[in-house]
């Protein structure tokens, strides 16, 4: 297993650039990695906490963790890596990170020089990023390394008769938060006991959201006080869900606010062209009567937290796809989720499915109905808004217990 990981590194790094001349995301995923360590280079001998996300949904995890500690460790510097274009140029200039950088390939060669440059003071991973080489490198530089949220399940390679190679690897974590009882089962079952059961440290970020002014005011004026329904990181499956919806049921009463996941000039005109009722764009905003509109299309980032503050329902997209997007933002606000049918690798959502905050639709039929009984069963639509709120504050407290750990270990 070790050499056949060996070598599809390898191919991977004659591949992708060759795949890259067709591909705009593996051109970003290659390019970006020919910076990453000049870009490192300026944390040489400086004291380093250096966090790696997968992706942006896992960056929202460490976030809590990055802000805790530059308020108790101003003194340290901060490198946050990522794994996919779609978190890095996001977050690419987080105003709390000394360097933002893309991980290099796990080759050994790279492992040994990325772990060299920056040194580590400790290295925190999250969720369920595993690399061998790199943990390696951390492991015999007795780099102090912990997992953050971590999720684990049977059916990974660590535990497989034939996973050696990867199980050996999680030696390097000097201890394990994980989110549910079931991954402290599973590495125990492998002979791993540093474990805690600490949660999510999503429920700390998204509880903050509370907490500032979550007001926009071209929101208000497009609501209006009206019924309003945001429907966030949809894709091309949601948006035919909702564009039949809006098209074919939603009444005078009712409005709507989109943030697709793509926000291309060109998937936005086509969506917008296929919409029957008034609508209007971000990007046109300062150009219409808002409040004479019933659908907004956001073709911008970055303010989709604040859009769900306006909602009276949020759907939540990416979950006809495998790929479900951030249902907690919404839910910290006590409204009702709605969201497709593929989530069972998302804890969170499949907590709230089975207590009744989430509801998950499958088909058209479903989703019509579902949307409908929500509007004109008001005293359903509260209740339902009330678990997502109980269930949000119930799970906080992950990042209060991680950080009394390293405060002990820094």
């Amino acid at each position: 297993m070790k050499l056949v990981y060996h070598f599809v590194i390898f191919l991977a790094s004659i591949l992708l650039p060759l795949i890259a001349v067709f591909s705009k995301k593996i051109k970003l995923f290659v390019n970006g990695r020919k910076d990453t360590f000049s870009k490192i280079a300026s944390l040489k001998n400086e004291k380093t906490i250096w966090f790696h996300a997968a992706s942006l949904g896992e960056f929202e995890q460490a976030r809590p963790i990055i802000e805790a500690l530059k308020k108790q460790y101003k003194h340290y510097k901060i490198l946050v890596t990522f794994f996919s274009p779609s978190g890095y140029e996001v977050r690419k200039n987080y105003n709390l990170a000394d360097v933002v950088c893309y991980l290099p390939l796990d080759s050994k060669g790279n492992a040994k020089k990325f772990i060299a440059t920056v040194n580590p003071t400790l290295a925190i991973f999250i969720k369920y990023e595993f690399w061998p080489n790199l943990l390696n490198e951390l492991k015999k530089k007795e780099i102090q390394t912990i997992l953050v949220s971590g999720i684990l399940r049977g059916n990974q390679l660590f535990f497989k008769s034939y996973g050696g190679f990867m199980k050996n690897s999680l030696a390097a974590f000097h201890h394990f938060f994980v989110q549910d009882d079931t991954s402290k089962e599973l590495l125990s079952s492998i002979n791993y006991t540093n474990v805690t059961v600490a949660g999510d440290t999503r429920f700390d970020r998204v509880s903050e959201i509370l907490k500032q002014d979550n007001s926009l005011d071209f929101i208000n004026k497009f609501k209006d006080n009206t019924y309003t329904i945001v429907a966030g990181s949809t894709w091309k499956e949601d948006e035919e869900f909702l564009v039949d919806y809006i098209n074919t049921k939603a009444t005078e009463d009712e409005k709507f606010i989109i943030a697709p996941h793509n926000i291309k000039p060109a998937a936005i005109l086509e969506l917008k062209k296929s919409i029957h009722k008034k609508t209007v764009l971000h990007s046109e905003k300062e150009c219409e009567n808002l409040s004479d509109k019933h659908v907004f299309i956001i073709d911008t980032i970055g303010i989709l937290t604040k859009i769900y503050a306006a909602a009276d329902l949020a759907y939540v997209g990416g979950g006809l796809k495998t790929g479900l997007h951030n249902i907690l933002e919404p839910a910290t606000f006590g409204i009702p989720v709605v969201i497709g049918n593929k989530y069972d690798k998302f804890k969170e959502a499949v907590d709230l499915v089975k207590i009744g905050g989430c509801i998950s639709v499958k088909n058209q039929q479903e989703f019509t109905e579902n949307l409908i009984n929500l509007k004109e069963d008001e005293s359903f639509r509260k209740l339902t808004g009330v678990i997502n709120k109980k269930y949000i504050k119930q799970h906080r407290g992950a990042t209060e217990l991680i950080m009394n750990y390293l405060k002990t270990h820094l």
